[in-house]
């Protein structure tokens, strides 16, 4: 186990993911109101993936955390307990993010994805998912 806390559980996970995708559907609203591509899916589609991509891999590579992981006291290891983790860890971790581009399926392959990634954070012993175990082993802590 990384130093620094004890695996962060699928409760708290969830919230952080919530809250972070609250942040990050704001500002892909934002941008295509500005844009004028309100009602065209595949530019909301594409905005909404690629910056949720983006938002999490630039978070975690750069801080270790997410503002929601750091407002509810949780960090994202790298493999073998490394602080934070690299940038191809981090985006092998948060490809599932990038399903909600593929129009009309995206959103169901991403709801897929988010039930594989709780369905064996909650059976994992170190609560890793999926996601970490493909991204060589990072964790979520809490402390």
């Amino acid at each position: 186990m990384p130093a620094g806390g004890q695996p962060g559980g699928l409760g708290i996970r969830f919230a952080a993911r919530l809250i972070d995708g609250i942040i990050v559907a704001i500002v892909s609203f934002v941008l295509a109101m500005l844009l004028n591509a309100t009602s065209n899916i595949l530019v909301t589609g594409l905005f909404s993936g690629v910056l949720t991509f983006a938002y999490f891999v630039a978070f975690e590579v750069t801080q270790g955390w997410t503002p929601a992981k750091k407002i509810l006291g949780l960090s994202v290891h790298g493999p073998g307990g490394a602080p934070k983790p690299n940038v191809q860890q981090s985006a092998i971790r948060n490809s599932f993010t990038l399903l909600s581009v593929i129009p009309y399926i995206g959103g169901l392959l991403a709801v897929i994805a988010y039930i594989v990634i709780a369905v064996t954070i909650n059976g994992s012993p170190t609560k890793q998912g999926k996601h970490d175990e493909l991204a060589g082993g990072t964790q979520v802590v809490k402390g």
